[in-house]
């Protein structure tokens, strides 16, 4: 039996270690711990995405305050990774709660690695009634390529495939979490993933990863459930490809065929 393929490096779009600023990295030293975690599953590229609420950019004296002290913590983590880890690229975003109809999102620290790409999510974990396309569409306007975060565990849409397909429609990606492949967020957010990825919606995978010790990154548990079918090269268009283009401005490129049984839980 020949051994699996060497995996491509992951490039990964959502993680919460800028230290003290969320309820991400506690410290330093998490972020040290953290990264050499994700640096062990195969991770090379870090696109790490403190949170932060679309409401506040509409104030500049908030904003600058609040990126203020992120470009500040973010310094310190980063210059812990490169003495830590040479050679391993520590980037920054920020996951966008879109809790206002009309944040501006011009300040190119929000952005995905300073490209046109934002890492957005609904907030409270609940789609909206409505609105959502006209929020989508109007970040579009403005320049912006939204990256739907984890559209798998949202409340509120009954996990029908409508509204997310309609948000790529709109020009929207869709970000799923490597844990809800492995059943991290329960059976409900797992069957939507399937789903998701059985339509090619997903145009990428993350990690969503909150830098605490107790919590697991799942990255080995879903690339076995990709290998168990087959699937290694969506694999690295999820994994690799396309997290980089998207954050060097560039379309992700479309998934292969991809039969994805939803009820077979990842090992």
């Amino acid at each position: 039996m020949n051994p699996p393929a060497a995996a491509s490096p992951i490039f990964d779009v959502h993680s919460h270690l800028v230290p003290r600023v969320d309820d991400g990295a506690r410290s330093l030293a998490a972020v040290r711990d953290g990264v050499g975690r994700m640096v062990e599953r195969g991770v090379r590229t870090i696109v790490t995405t403190p949170h932060l609420n679309g409401s506040m950019t509409r104030s500049r004296g908030y904003l600058e305050d609040f990126l203020g002290r992120v470009d500040e913590a973010y310094g310190d983590a980063r210059r812990e990774v490169r003495d830590a880890f040479p050679g391993i690229r520590f980037l920054r975003g920020h996951e966008v709660s879109l809790d206002a109809a009309d944040p501006d999102l011009s300040d190119a620290r929000i952005r995905l690695a300073g490209s046109d790409a934002v890492l957005v999510e609904w907030p409270h974990l609940r789609v909206p009634s409505s609105g959502t396309l006209s929020i989508l569409r109007s970040l579009r306007s403005q320049g912006v390529r939204p990256l739907v975060a984890h559209p798998e565990r949202y409340r509120g849409y009954r996990g029908r495939l409508e509204l997310p397909a309609a948000w790529r429609e709109e020009g929207a990606f869709l970000q799923v979490n490597y844990g809800s492949l492995a059943g991290r967020y329960g059976r409900r957010a797992r069957a939507i993933a399937a789903r998701l990825l059985s339509r090619g919606l997903v145009d990428c995978l993350a990690t969503d990863f909150h830098c605490r010790p107790h919590l697991r990154l799942y990255i080995r548990a879903a690339r076995a459930a990709f290998r168990l079918r087959g699937a290694e090269e969506a694999w690295t268009l999820l994994t690799a490809t396309n997290p980089e283009r998207i954050c060097r401005g560039e379309d992700p490129l479309p998934m292969p065929s991809l039969e994805w049984n939803g009820e077979h839980p990842a090992p």
